[in-house]
């Protein structure tokens, strides 16, 4: 088997494109890949340092504010999709899967007029735009959650659950005393992106002290571009901070309590596991759609929802005790969340792909 698989710009999107690449390497131990991402976004360092195959297409978003600016755009966008055809019809994949990002529109319109099978994935509540585009040249539309079918009607559109999440639930809980942490207390782990949030930060600095002499420990992952803005603070015993973690899963395997955005691969690991979580939706992203990823666990009592405008020392911190010391409303959470998982997604999709391959 062939398979070209496309998805870029942030973690949300590439993490889930590598859990299906992993599961296909599983299946099929001969199995072919190609990954086509951009030349300057995330994915243009991370894949080919997973000795991935790798081509990049100088390819840009389409700027919301300046319709101008978009001329060149489009002409990205135009010579991206002639660029495919040329890397295709020498790879000659059997199928070509777009898991996200803008990259993904030229490399499934392509495929599509080279008349390969194509498969689409959409991890957030409502699509974004590529895949509102894509959706009339996909074969068959996968999504993470079941709200958003109802915006592919007419197409093929399976309940995948997000790939990623069958990562999360086959993860080994890490040992604790890795990062100084202790077995036998409560651990609420924060995280705030790949790269982290300047809101956040300034917040936390005045959050950070107030954990002091609490029952419980806390693990800050800052982002890497944050972890120097703490250097000034008296950072607590019971807290630790990290720029990132590699192990995210494994630790999030023994989190008694996650405060995190609310980006599709987040939701997809937290429900995977079951954690009580407290969520902050990013107000940045295009439709708001983090808001209504986390009014989805929060509707199923799984979650508690705070907007980043409301939020202060004082509600966080008399949130995460009013959670913690009621191990009652910890389970009720833990098991509405576990109850929205899905376990396979990975799974699913590869035999949607085999069956794309083999003519189902």
């Amino acid at each position: 088997m062939r398979v070209i698989i496309s998805a870029g710009g942030t973690g949300g999107h590439i993490y889930p494109a590598l859990a299906i690449i992993n599961k296909l390497k599983e299946r099929h131990k001969k199995c072919e890949i190609l990954y086509i991402g951009t030349t300057d976004r995330m994915e243009a360092s991370l894949i080919p340092s997973l000795d991935i195959k790798y081509v990049g297409i100088p390819m840009k978003g389409l700027n919301r504010k300046n319709i101008f600016k978009n001329l060149s755009v489009i002409k990205s966008f135009n010579d991206g999709i002639k660029k495919c055809k040329e890397v295709m019809q020498e790879f000659k994949p059997d199928v070509v899967l777009g898991i996200g990002g803008y990259i993904t529109a030229p490399v499934i319109i392509a495929a599509h007029k080279l008349g390969i099978k194509t498969f689409i994935h959409e991890q957030n509540s409502i699509p974004g735009l590529s895949n509102k585009i894509l959706r009339r040249y996909a074969d068959v539309v996968g999504v993470s959650l079941k709200e958003s079918m109802k915006y592919f009607k007419g197409k093929n559109v399976i309940f995948t659950g997000n790939p990623r999440s069958e990562e999360a639930s086959c993860a080994k809980p890490v040992n604790k005393s890795k990062y100084g942490l202790t077995e036998s207390k409560k651990l609420v782990l924060f995280v705030m992106g790949s790269l982290g949030s300047l809101t956040i930060t300034n917040l936390m600095k005045t959050i950070i002290p107030s954990f002091k002499g609490k029952d419980y420990e806390v693990l800050f992952v800052t982002g890497k571009n944050y972890i120097n803005s703490y250097k000034e603070i008296n950072i607590p015993h019971n807290v630790k901070l990290v720029p990132s973690l590699d192990d995210m899963l494994n630790v999030m395997k023994k989190t008694d309590l996650i405060v995190t955005r609310a980006g599709a691969s987040t939701i997809a690991e937290i429900t995977a596991i079951g954690i009580p979580a407290i969520i902050i939706p990013s107000p940045y992203v295009t439709h708001n759609h983090q808001e209504k990823n986390a009014e989805i666990l929060q509707s199923n009592n799984s979650a508690i929802v705070i907007k980043e405008k409301d939020l202060n020392k004082q509600n966080l911190i008399d949130t995460i005790d009013s959670l913690l010391s009621s191990k009652e409303k910890l389970l009720i959470m833990k098991k509405n969340s576990k109850s929205m998982g899905v376990i396979d997604s990975a799974t699913k999709i590869v035999e949607i792909v085999e069956d794309l391959v083999n003519g189902r």
